[in-house]
């Protein structure tokens, strides 16, 4: 596969562009399916919060209106003597169950309302109970404030029932003194229609009452009645620490549940909803359908755009391709033209500006090649010519020593070590001390020949002595400074020459007060030492030195390694540069005689 991508840039380019799309878009479908689902999620457990708030608000309304009921019956003058007093006949039995009766006869959550007195009067109801078991869960003449009990069954003329009910000691309003009790019974299935409106969790959830023990006394579920929460879903209970709030219970999916639960204050009571994880589920498979469509939408949109865009780009290419693969070496490239201004538009215009500059280095080329044969030969020359020459001024020498000649004999053998540092066996490079020897003799010479006109000083660093460097960049320097600067200053000049180290680098500077230059003069020697060696004017003798050392410097160490001069009139010229350190130079002969 890697091979076939290889073979086109095409290829290349649609792999990388699909890869660095479609993965951050499947990421981003995943990611965005995975926020829905939360927010779905949290969504359905806030809508169940807000429905469990609801019951509550009914729940509380109905707790509250029976024990408002209970203040009101306990306060009636027919229950207080009913209950005080064991001399009541059957009329106002009669008359009592009637009150009472018709306070609840619009309530149809209670079953019955249940006066004991406490006294040898017969305990009345508002309905006829068969059977009751609530003598098995609590004993009434025990209950010394109100409670609720827990569930039970009772049998009327209306069949069984599970009721719980409310109890509290019926006590004088004279002087609070316990005369009896009064118990409220509740219909669990007329208080379970309170959780199937509004529905919890579209219809699929269950709703729980639980009591203070965490008993189930009121259910949408039958078979959880009068059963301990915990047994139905252990541990649950353990996490109900706020007044409302959710939780996840199960592990496996089919037994995943949702739990939220509400708190009500007014009893200690909590309402439980029990919420399947398969609602969620059929609302996530909603909402991966849709993000499966929008990112299969633009995974197509996206490989089309791609392969399109691919194809723009190709196309020039493959254009560029073709007409290089034909290309002639022996003739000129072929002009490639393109409509476009754009990056491919820069490309054509480099190629057609390149094809130009190949076609002037050619020419250059072989013109460089004469020219290097021209050379060649004038080297030739010069290196037979020398040779002869300071072979002949070692004997004039020697005759001068024989004749005891000293001035002569020391000027022609400085003469003869200068020519013979010049030719080196054509090597171009020397040490340090061998290029300030090269100057010594050639101060020598001058000294002899213009005596009492000039100085010539060198400060050099120990350690730069044996560093090697381009041979013949001094000599022309300070022949410049002491023809064009001290020889033209009246009374004797100083030329000194420093040689110092800059980091890796070795710094020289050739420094002498002769006459200087004006502005327009240094202008135009800096000018010339710009131009192009085959534009300068070689006939200008006071810069033909100048630029000499300045094309070798750039020609071996790069163009930053030029001369820089400074010179202002009668202060004397400045002439520097900086060269690297060279490891090594090759052999060397010294020149110096002894």
């Amino acid at each position: 596969m890697w091979r076939w991508l290889g073979l086109s840039l095409g290829r290349k380019l649609s792999f990388i562009m699909l890869v660095t799309t479609l993965i951050p878009l499947v990421f981003l479908g995943g990611f965005a399916y995975k926020i829905s689902s939360n927010i779905t999620e949290e969504k359905t457990e806030q809508a169940g919060i807000d429905t469990l708030r609801q019951m509550d608000a009914n729940l509380r309304f109905m707790l509250q209106d029976v024990e408002n009921l209970s203040i009101t019956l306990i306060g009636q003058s027919d229950i207080q003597q009913y209950v005080n007093r064991t001399d009541q006949d059957v009329a106002t039995q009669t008359r009592i169950i009637a009150f009472m009766a018709n306070l609840v006869s619009s309530k149809d959550y209670i079953l019955n309302v249940t006066i004991y007195p406490a006294n040898a009067n017969p305990t009345l109801s508002t309905a006829t109970i068969y059977s009751s078991d609530l003598d098995r869960i609590v004993r009434i003449p025990d209950i010394e404030s109100k409670m609720w009990t827990e569930l039970y069954t009772v049998d009327t003329y209306n069949g069984r029932s599970k009721v719980l009910s409310f109890i509290r000691p019926l006590r004088s309003v004279n002087n609070y003194q316990t005369l009896g009790w009064l118990s409220i019974s509740l219909n669990e299935k007329a208080i379970s229609r309170y959780w199937s409106q509004p529905k919890l969790g579209d219809g699929q959830g269950n709703v729980a009452l639980l009591n203070e023990k965490g008993n189930v006394v009121s259910a949408t579920e039958s078979q959880w009645l009068s059963e301990p929460f915990d047994s139905l879903y252990p541990g649950v209970r353990a996490g109900m620490h706020s007044a409302y709030g959710t939780m996840t219970y199960g592990e496996q999916k089919h037994e995943k549940k949702s739990m939220l639960y509400y708190k009500e204050a007014l009893v200690g009571w909590t309402l439980v909803g029990v919420i399947p994880f398969e609602l969620y589920s059929a609302q996530n498979r909603y909402i991966l359908q849709l993000t499966a469509i929008a990112v299969l939408v633009s995974i197509l949109a996206t490989v089309g755009i791609v392969f399109f865009v691919v194809h723009r780009v190709t196309n020039p290419l493959r254009a560029l391709t073709r007409l290089l693969s034909k290309v002639n070496p022996e003739e000129p490239l072929p002009l490639y033209t393109t409509g476009t201004t754009d990056e491919l538009g820069k490309l054509a215009e480099s190629y057609n500006m390149l094809g130009s500059h190949i076609e002037k280095l050619k020419k250059q080329v072989i013109r460089n090649e004469a020219r290097k044969k021209e050379a060649d030969m004038r080297a030739l020359q010069a290196q037979i010519n020398p040779h002869f020459l300071y072979n002949t001024l070692s004997s004039i020498h020697w005759i001068a020593l024989l004749t005891e000649e000293k001035r002569i004999a020391d000027m022609v053998g400085a003469l003869s070590d200068f020519l013979r540092f010049s030719l080196n066996k054509g090597k171009e490079f020397c040490p340090v001390h061998q290029e300030l020897a090269h100057i010594k003799n050639y101060a020598q010479v001058q000294s002899i020949r213009f005596p009492d006109k000039f100085d010539v000083d060198i400060v050099v660093d120990p350690e730069l002595r044996d560093k090697f460097m381009l041979k013949l960049l001094l000599q022309p320097l300070v022949e410049n400074a002491m023809i064009h600067g001290v020889q033209k200053k009246e009374g004797r000049g100083m030329i000194t020459v420093y040689v110092e180290p800059k980091g890796d680098h070795m710094s020289f500077l050739v420094l002498d007060d002769g006459i200087g230059m004006t502005e327009e003069q240094l202008a135009l020697i800096k000018k010339s030492l710009q131009e192009p060696a085959d534009q300068q004017d070689f006939s200008d003798v006071a810069s033909y030195g100048l630029r000499n050392v300045n094309e070798r410097l750039q020609l071996h160490y790069g163009p930053d390694a030029g001369l820089l001069i400074e010179s202002k009139p009668n202060a004397g010229t400045r002439v520097s540069f900086t060269i690297p350190f060279v490891e090594g130079g090759g052999s060397h002969e010294n020149h110096d005689r002894g």
